[in-house]
């Protein structure tokens, strides 16, 4: 066979068909291959942690955490591997005098600040439990019945009148006007901070309890005064004895 003839063979084998598919099937390599990067550069976004506690930060997300140590004003709990910080004034409601006792216990916090170049971590648990007590207390709120009668304990006094600490937990205010069914000008004129007293629901409204101490003491009724009115035949015999003592 001549070498003409092998020659527009081969030609004959490669069509333009071919070459063109060969021709679109790189660009289309290209783009996985672009793909593929942009999948992981996203992944990588996500393995930052910086990126993860930011994110949480945003979405305001509450993390449960274990207090890995105590350190001079605050303690040290460990998030996505990263060290945070929750100063003493974000980990209670109420002064915490020895932070020892927070040492490998579970609580639940937020984040508060993020600052990667500074290698900046901070979190609270405070905006969480307030946020819990308000719940809690609005529950019972919900729960309580006006007319209910319970015990407590003078909280503060004011000059309109005394906030009462309840035996549920709630606290309510007695008004000076419903201290008592006497006059009283100011409620520490007969009320001192400490006094355990009981107290009636009066009232509820926009979360606010109303309370009466008045509303329990006993109506003291005024003694009735008994008038005796005279029999006419004793009128009668008033008037002859008069007629008959008396000289014309």
């Amino acid at each position: 066979m001549s070498e003409e003839i092998i020659k527009e063979e081969v030609q004959e084998t490669v069509t333009p068909e071919t070459t063109e598919e060969t021709k679109t099937e790189e660009p289309k390599a290209e783009e996985a291959a672009a793909e593929t990067m942009a999948d992981y550069e996203e992944h990588f976004d996500d393995a930052n942690p910086w990126n993860r506690v930011q994110e949480y930060m945003d979405n305001k997300t509450i993390l449960p955490v274990k207090v890995e140590g105590v350190v001079n004003g605050g303690v040290i709990v460990m998030v996505e591997g990263l060290r945070g910080f929750v100063p003493a004034s974000k980990l209670s409601l109420s002064y915490v005098p020895d932070l020892e006792t927070y040492l490998l216990k579970d609580i639940e916090v937020r984040v508060i600040d993020v600052d990667q170049a500074n290698n900046r971590l901070v979190l609270s648990a405070r905006e969480i439990l307030k946020e819990k007590e308000k719940k809690a207390r609005e529950e019972q709120i919900a729960n309580l019945k006006v007319g209910t009668v319970l015990k407590g304990t003078v909280e503060t006094l004011q000059n309109y009148g005394a906030f009462v600490k309840l035996e549920n937990g709630l606290s309510g205010l007695v008004h000076v006007s419903q201290i008592s069914q006497k006059r009283v000008k100011l409620p520490s004129d007969v009320l001192n901070v400490g006094d355990e007293v009981t107290v009636k629901v009066i009232g509820i409204k926009d979360g606010k309890v109303s309370l009466s101490m008045k509303a329990l003491e006993e109506v003291k009724e005024e003694p009735e005064e008994k008038v005796v009115i005279p029999k006419s035949e004793s009128i009668g015999t008033s008037l002859g004895d008069l007629f008959k003592n008396l000289k014309l």
